[in-house]
């Protein structure tokens, strides 16, 4: 009998620059900035949450190729497609491809694809917006 995945609470980050990264993700995402622990930083959004390591401090055990960078990330949101693009134009985020149809967890999505300060892919989403 396998055990059942019931969600997703948090995943890691690598960054070259954790201000940096907590300044693009609160400033673009809305995410809210936590401290915790000693030294520790991540980002929270809705019920999850990015750890964020920084490159040559990273918490042991860790991913083998950790590094700025390696993430490839899809987000969702409620907003429109078309309101996505625009707020991702207002902060300056160069748009990579989109509004593009893709497919989520739970069916079709327009999603546009970004970098984030350290290279990171990130997918912008939305469901039900052709």
């Amino acid at each position: 009998m396998a055990i059942k995945v019931t969600h997703l609470d948090h995943f890691v980050l690598t960054v070259a620059d954790i201000d940096r990264t907590c300044d693009f993700y609160q400033s673009v995402f809305g995410m809210r900035r936590e401290d915790f622990g000693e030294g520790r930083t991540c980002l929270v959004f809705g019920s999850q949450k990015i750890n964020l390591h920084l490159v040559g401090k990273e918490l042991e055990p860790k991913a083998r190729a950790a590094g700025p960078g390696t993430g490839d990330i899809c987000l969702i949101t409620q907003a429109s497609a078309d309101e996505i693009g625009r707020h991702l134009s207002a902060f300056d985020v160069e748009i990579i491809d989109g509004p593009v149809l893709r497919t989520g967890a739970q069916g079709p999505i327009t999603s546009y694809y970004f970098r984030d300060p350290d290279g990171n892919l990130l997918e912008l989403s939305c469901y039900g917006d052709a």
